[in-house]
C-alpha cells in the first residue's frame, strides 16, 4: 500500500489528511472535532472515541441514539481488544407468547422489537478500562451541542425528511408521540443549516456521565424505560437493563495476503467479510476494473453471506464455530463453487465442532475503531418521553421459526449488522477502519481491504472508488461511476444488475491508518465527514 501516492486513480472530492498527535475520522464534522478536543484536552484515543459517538447521538439521530447498540476494537499499549455492547432479548419475550398475538414476523417498530440497549454501557466499560478522563469530561461536548442546539448538516436533513415522510404514514398511537415530540416538533425536519437542539438529551447524557451510566441501567431512566414499556405491552423491563454487562472479547483475524484483518466474532456480521476474503484469496483478482474480478468479488460474498446469514447468532446458539467458517480449507472448497456465471447462493456445510462510524488515534499509538446504531435509522421509533432515548430495533432481527439458528429466545443476542474493522501487519497496527450501513457493511469492508491490499489504492483512492452491492439471490446494485462495461459483462454472466438511483446505500466509511509516526485519515464522499487532526 502506497499511502503518500496522491496521484489518485479515481477522481476523489476530498484529499488524505496527516497528523501526528492526534487523529478523528466520522461522518459528522462537529462530532470529529469534539473527539480532536478531547485528545488536546489530555485525553487517549479511548476518551476521543467515546466523546465523539456521544456527539453522533445528537448531531446525526438520523443513524444511532442513546438507546443504541456498540461495538469496538481496541489497540491499546501493543494489544487487540475487542468490545461487545450488544443488548440482548427481554427475558419475558417469546415466540410462542409473539405468536399468541399474532405476529408471524418481529415487527420493525414499536416496543416489541427493542433490546436491551447497550451504547452507554461501551462508553462507561471504555471509559473505565482505558480512558484517561472520566465519562462525564468526555460527555460535555454532546451535552454542549444538545442544549445549545446545532446546525444540521446537509445529509442528516436529508435523511431526517426521508424517515419524517414514511413515519407520518406508518405511526399512529401514542407510542410513537415521544419520537414526533423530540425528532419533528414543528411537523417537519431541520432544514440544512437550521439549528436543532434536544434539552432532554442533555439532561438524559448528563445523568450517564455523572453516575457512570449506571442511572441508565438501574437508576431513574431505567424506571423510565420500564414504565413505558410496560404501558405500551413491550417486554423490556427494568431487570433486563440490570442485568445488562459489556463483554470484552477476542478479536478474530484472517491473514489476507501478508495483512491480518481483523473483526469481531458473532454475533456481528463481521465474520462475513472475514469468509469472503477466505474465499477470494484463492482466486486470482486482476486489476480493479478487470470483468473477471467484480464477478468474482461478487460471488464470494455471496458463499459467505449465506453461511453468515445461516450460522451468525448469539454465541452461546453457535452451532459451528468461527474457525469452522474461516479455516483455509472451506474457504477453498467454497471458492471452487465459483464459475463463470453467477448463481443463486445457498449456505455450505462447514465442520461441526444497520449505524455511525468512527475512528480516532492519538500520538502515543493507540486506536480505536467503533461502530454504533440504532438500526434502520432512528430505531424503533419510540422516544421515551422527557429522555431524549431514542430506543433501537434490534429484536426485528430475530426469527420466529424456532428452527432458524437465529430463533427469538429470551435473553439471546440477535444477528448484528454493526461491526468494527482493524488492519495490522506482521504485529504492528495499520489502523482501524469502517463502513456503516446494515447488511453494505461486510460488502464494504471487502471492498476496501481489495482496494487496499490488491490494488494498491491509498485510504482516499479505497473510500472514493465505486462500489458494488449484492442485494439477494442474482440481484446486483452498482454505484454510479463504476466502468460501463462492467456492467454489461455482469448482465452477460447472468447477474440482474440495475444502477444504483444515489449512494446513500453504499455505505459511509472512514479509515486511519498509521506510517510510522504518521496518521493518515480518510473520509467517505458519500456522507458529511471529516477528518479532524492535530
Amino acid at each position: 500500500m502506497n499511502y503518500h501516492d496522491l496521484q489518485y486513480k479515481y477522481s476523489s472530492k476530498r484529499t488524505l489528511v496527516y497528523g501526528k498527535k492526534g487523529m478523528v475520522a466520522t461522518s459528522q464534522p462537529l462530532a470529529a472535532q469534539a473527539g480532536l478536543d478531547i485528545i488536546k484536552k489530555g485525553g487517549n484515543a479511548v476518551d476521543a472515541a467515546i466523546a465523539t459517538a456521544a456527539c453522533l447521538t445528537v448531531v446525526e439521530p438520523t443513524s444511532n441514539g442513546i438507546g443504541g447498540d456498540a461495538f469496538a476494537i481496541v489497540w491499546m499499549k501493543d494489544n487487540i481488544y475487542g468490545l461487545n455492547s450488544s443488548g440482548k432479548s427481554p427475558e419475558g419475550i417469546s415466540i410462542e407468547k409473539l405468536k399468541s398475538r399474532g405476529y408471524e414476523t418481529i415487527p420493525k417498530h414499536g416496543m416489541i422489537p427493542v433490546t436491551v440497549p447497550g451504547a452507554p454501557g461501551a462508553w462507561a466499560e471504555l471509559s473505565d478500562k482505558f480512558g484517561n478522563l472520566t465519562l462525564k469530561e468526555c460527555l460535555v461536548p454532546a451535552i454542549t451541542y444538545a442544549e445549545e442546539g446545532y446546525p444540521v448538516s446537509p445529509i442528516t436533513s436529508k435523511y431526517w425528511e426521508r424517515a419524517l415522510k414514511v413515519y407520518q404514514k406508518t405511526f399512529k398511537g401514542l407510542e410513537y408521540e415521544g419520537w414526533f415530540k423530540t425528532f419533528a416538533p414543528e411537523n417537519r425536519a431541520p432544514k440544512p443549516g437550521e439549528t436543532w437542539s434536544s434539552p432532554d438529551h442533555a439532561k438524559t447524557l448528563r445523568s450517564i456521565g455523572d453516575s457512570d451510566a449506571k442511572e441508565f441501567y438501574q437508576g431513574t431512566l431505567a424506571d423510565k424505560i420500564h414504565d413505558f414499556s410496560k404501558k405500551h405491552n413491550g417486554y423490556l423491563d427494568k431487570t433486563d437493563l440490570e442485568s445488562f454487562t459489556p463483554e470484552w472479547i477476542n478479536p478474530v483475524k484472517l491473514n489476507y495476503k501478508g495483512y491480518d484483518v481483523w473483526e469481531l466474532p458473532p454475533n456481528g456480521q463481521g465474520i462475513i467479510t472475514l469468509m469472503a476474503l477466505n474465499i477470494l484469496q484463492h482466486q486470482t483478482l486482476q486489476n480493479r476494473d478487470s470483468e473477471s474480478t467484480v464477478h468474482n468479488q461478487i460471488e464470494a460474498m455471496k458463499l459467505a453471506f449465506e453461511d453468515g446469514k445461516k450460522f451468525i447468532t448469539d454465541p452461546k446458539n453457535m452451532q459451528v464455530t468461527v474457525d469452522n467458517l474461516l479455516s483455509y480449507e472451506y474457504g477453498e472448497k467454497r471458492s471452487k463453487e465459483i464459475k463463470d456465471r453467477a448463481l443463486i447462493p445457498k449456505a455450505g456445510k462447514p465442520d461441526h465442532s444497520g449505524t455511525v462510524y468512527l475512528a480516532t488515534a492519538d500520538g502515543e499509538g493507540n486506536m480505536v475503531s467503533f461502530i454504533q446504531s440504532n438500526y434502520m435509522g432512528f430505531g424503533s421509533g419510540v422516544v421515551i418521553p422527557g429522555t431524549g432515548i431514542a430506543l433501537q430495533n434490534r429484536g426485528h432481527s430475530f426469527s420466529l421459526n424456532p428452527e432458524d439458528h437465529n430463533a427469538l429466545s429470551p435473553g439471546k443476542r440477535t444477528y448484528h449488522t454493526i461491526i468494527p474493522g482493524f488492519l495490522s501487519k506482521e504485529g504492528k497496527p495499520l489502523g482501524p477502519f469502517g463502513v456503516m450501513g446494515g447488511f453494505m457493511q461486510p460488502q464494504g469492508h471487502m471492498q476496501v481491504i481489495n482496494n487496499l491490499v490488491d490494488f494498491d489504492l491509498n485510504p482516499q483512492e479505497a473510500l472514493d472508488a465505486p462500489r458494488w452491492q449484492w442485494i439477494q439471490d442474482k440481484a446486483v446494485e452498482i454505484e454510479v461511476g463504476t466502468p460501463k462495461f462492467i456492467f454489461e459483462h455482469l448482465q452477460r454472466r447472468g447477474h440482474e444488475v440495475q444502477w444504483a438511483k444515489d449512494s446513500g446505500s453504499f455505505g459511509r466509511g472512514q479509515i486511519i491508518l498509521k506510517n510510522g509516526e504518521t496518521l493518515i485519515g480518510a473520509t467517505e464522499p458519500r456522507t458529511d465527514g471529516m477528518v479532524a487532526v492535530w
